[in-house]
């Protein structure tokens, strides 16, 4: 018998944190939020990041937070409202100022690596501490997290706490597919906002694929002009600049894929020469993967890639190589005698494609690709990273591993996969599945991170956001926070702490009074404006 009460099936906590930081203190006592009263001070290294920083946490803060008690024409922190709560022994007085020591001069992009820790001390004056410019975005995440309001909405709080907080994985991304269906410029950036409160860290941004090509080449535009799905649904120049600053000034990089030399059906539309006519019973039925045994393909590779590496500061170039269609190549008369003529099977056609096409790209240009390519024998350089995406993950994760690269994990956080929620996603951690699978940790280093994927076929501006997150969020915290005990792979679906479902009901509130429309976590529940 199954007994139902009435209220949220996970009442939302106050004032707790998501991702969970590494290590938190968090007291009883309190301090009142008077925004009129309230400064940020600056101490040690400055530079526009940071000034950028303070003034987005500032608006969050004084305006987001303690605009819901404007709202109600109440002036924050009467003493009345304190007594009536039984809390006023509780209470330390007035929080007046943070300041922000941040002890090493400004980096100007994020990378794979970066410090993003960070010390945090909630007091009358509450202080943030980090090296780097990251860690100090990362900490004011945190301290803007912490405020709630009292449960009569009179009063804004932060409860005194300690936080010492790094990430696990330094390489934490969300995949957002934009060729299949057309995410808005607007949806892009409130995308990466979302991606900020996560503490997530790499836009990988698979501009293109079969279906259009929406991203708009100067030096070849006939490209979105004949592949996009319509000419107001491209991205330009202009359009990809804004993208990466907005991305920079929230220590996200922006990583692009343009996948070959499968997934390219949309760049034919412009340039049918570089793509394979596929054959049936001798007659030409369409065009397939691009030819691999033409100079011409890799002339328009070679001199696209050098637009979008000059477009995209991130030396990581995703190139994809995955789901090529090998039967279209094996159809292929012209093809068929090149593989006779120099004793070649289709996995070996795809390896020297792939082969031919990454030195083509800029120097020290580090490669990222799906599996795929590593599975090919495709000879590859120790600090490539291959993308784990298909099942066996576990086995294949040792594969790339024990072969000398480094692993991005994405297999159990397909998005796209309609009936997974947010607690499935929550169970997968790649390098307890690996420590899990070799009884050792001697691999564990190599796996860099992961990403959660959003492949559009059945998402677009309508739904895409509420789609994402805040199932994105449990990747969220599993590649930044601790390890969980008992979390494992797929099958060992140990479900996430009582407490991660109540601190989630709270952040799925908070990203949406945010301006990021969450859908509901876990069930039954309420959100206030």
């Amino acid at each position: 018998m199954s007994i139902v009460n009435p209220g949220p099936k996970y009442p939302p906590t106050r004032g707790e944190v998501w991702p969970k930081p590494q290590n938190e203190t968090i007291l009883k006592t309190y301090y009142t939020f008077n925004p009129s009263n309230f400064k940020v001070k600056i101490t040690r290294e400055n530079c526009p990041l940071l000034t950028s920083a303070v003034e987005r946490y500032s608006y969050i803060v004084k305006s987001r937070i303690s605009g819901r008690l404007s709202e109600r024409k109440i002036v924050p922190g009467s003493k009345r409202r304190r007594q009536s709560d039984g809390m006023q022994e509780l209470h330390q007085g007035a929080l007046r100022e943070l300041e922000i020591q941040l002890t090493a001069p400004c980096e100007d992009y994020p990378y794979l690596g970066m410090d993003e820790s960070y010390w945090l001390a909630v007091g009358a004056t509450s202080q943030l501490s980090s090296a780097s410019v990251w860690g100090v975005m990362r900490g004011l995440e945190t301290f803007a997290q912490k405020f709630y309001l009292t449960d009569d909405m009179n009063e804004i709080r932060i409860n005194s706490s300690q936080v010492h907080d790094f990430p696990r994985y330094e390489h934490r991304g969300l995949l957002l597919d934009t060729s299949r269906h057309y995410i808005s410029l607007a949806n892009i950036l409130k995308t990466l906002d979302a991606m900020s409160m996560n503490k997530m860290n790499v836009f990988h941004w698979h501009i293109v694929d079969d279906q259009s090509f929406p991203y708009q080449s100067e030096k070849f535009p006939e490209l979105s002009l004949h592949g996009a799905y319509h000419s107001s649904m491209v991205y330009t120049k202009e359009d990809i600049t804004r993208v990466i600053e907005y991305a920079r000034v929230r220590g996200i990089r922006v990583m692009p894929e343009f996948d070959v030399p499968g997934h390219t059906r949309s760049w034919g539309n412009a340039y049918p020469n570089i793509l394979t006519e596929c054959y049936r019973s001798g007659e030409v039925v369409g065009l397939g993967p691009m030819n691999p045994i033409r100079n011409v393909t890799y002339k328009l590779i070679r001199e696209l890639f050098q637009e979008v590496q000059a477009w995209f500061p991130d030396k990581y170039l995703h190139i994809g190589g995955d789901e090529v269609e090998m039967d279209c190549w094996r159809s292929n008369p012209e093809i068929r005698e090149y593989m006779r003529n120099n004793n070649l099977t289709v996995s070996d056609l795809h390896a020297m494609f792939m082969r031919n096409t990454i030195p083509l790209l800029a120097n020290e240009t580090k490669v990222v690709v799906w599996q795929e390519v590593f599975d090919e024998g495709v000879p590859l350089a120790n600090d490539t990273l291959v993308q784990v995406w298909k099942y066996l993950w576990i086995d294949e994760m040792v594969k790339v591993l024990e072969a000398g690269h480094r692993v991005l994990f994405s297999s159990a956080w397909y998005l796209d996969h309609l009936g997974g929620e947010w607690a499935e996603l929550y169970a997968a951690d790649p390098r307890q599945m690996v420590r899990d699978a070799t009884g050792s940790d001697a691999l564990l280093a190599h796996i860099v991170g992961g990403e959660a994927c959003m492949w559009a076929e059945m998402v677009d501006d309508r739904n895409v956001i509420s789609r994402v997150w805040p199932r994105a969020s449990a990747v969220a915290e599993r590649l930044w926070s601790a390890e969980q005990s008992g979390a494992g792979g797929w099958f060992v679906r140990t479900p996430p702490p009582a407490h991660a479902y109540r601190r989630l009901e709270e952040h799925v509130c908070r990203m949406n009074r945010r301006g990021v429309a969450a859908q509901p976590a876990s069930g039954p529940g309420f959100c206030l404006p």
